[in-house]
């Protein structure tokens, strides 16, 4: 049995790693690498994001710290700021949404932890999206649900992704 080497929160915020890791309570964890079609898919969701980020006053970033708790960051494949949420070099305010892109060695049990931590954080909108299914999941404290309509939508705003659509430009760019 291996054990973690375990590190300072101050270290983790001084360390750049290629790729970024999460921390969770002293230990680095790695995160699934994303093959060509996971890039793809992170790519088109920040595009589409970013081509409404005035209209819907938003700000797409990928692989962004995120502090959620004193001792956990995780690092998301696409988060989605209010326009007038302070930046800050590691996001420490709940940000609007937060988007997981699934990656094929990718566990329920590591993905319903990173939705808890999400959640416990105050974050209200956390999306999965499976690029091999070509399928997503709003993700809540009782589960992982399908939009009925394909579409994730942010409920009493304009803010909305449609999946079809969204996996039609992935297809037509492999």
């Amino acid at each position: 049995m291996s054990s973690a080497t375990l590190i300072s929160v101050q270290e983790y915020v001084a360390t750049s790693y290629r790729p970024d890791r999460d921390y969770v309570d002293g230990e680095l964890q790695e995160r699934n690498l994303g093959e060509l079609e996971h890039s793809l898919l992170q790519t088109a969701v920040v595009a589409w994001f970013w081509t409404r980020r005035k209209e819907w006053n938003v700000l797409p970033v990928v692989e962004q710290r995120v502090q959620v708790a004193p001792t956990r960051f995780r690092v998301p494949d696409v988060t989605v700021l209010r326009s007038d949420q302070a930046r800050e070099p590691i996001i420490t305010t709940p940000p609007l949404i937060l988007i997981e892109v699934l990656s094929k060695d990718d566990t329920l049990r590591s993905m319903r932890e990173r939705v808890d931590d999400y959640l416990a954080f105050g974050v209200r909108h956390v999306w999965i999206i499976d690029p091999a299914t070509r399928r997503a999941y709003v993700c809540s404290q009782t589960g992982f649900q399908e939009p009925e309509t394909g579409v994730l939508t942010v409920p009493n705003t304009a803010i909305h992704l449609p999946l079809q659509e969204l996996f039609d430009q992935v297809e037509q760019t492999s």
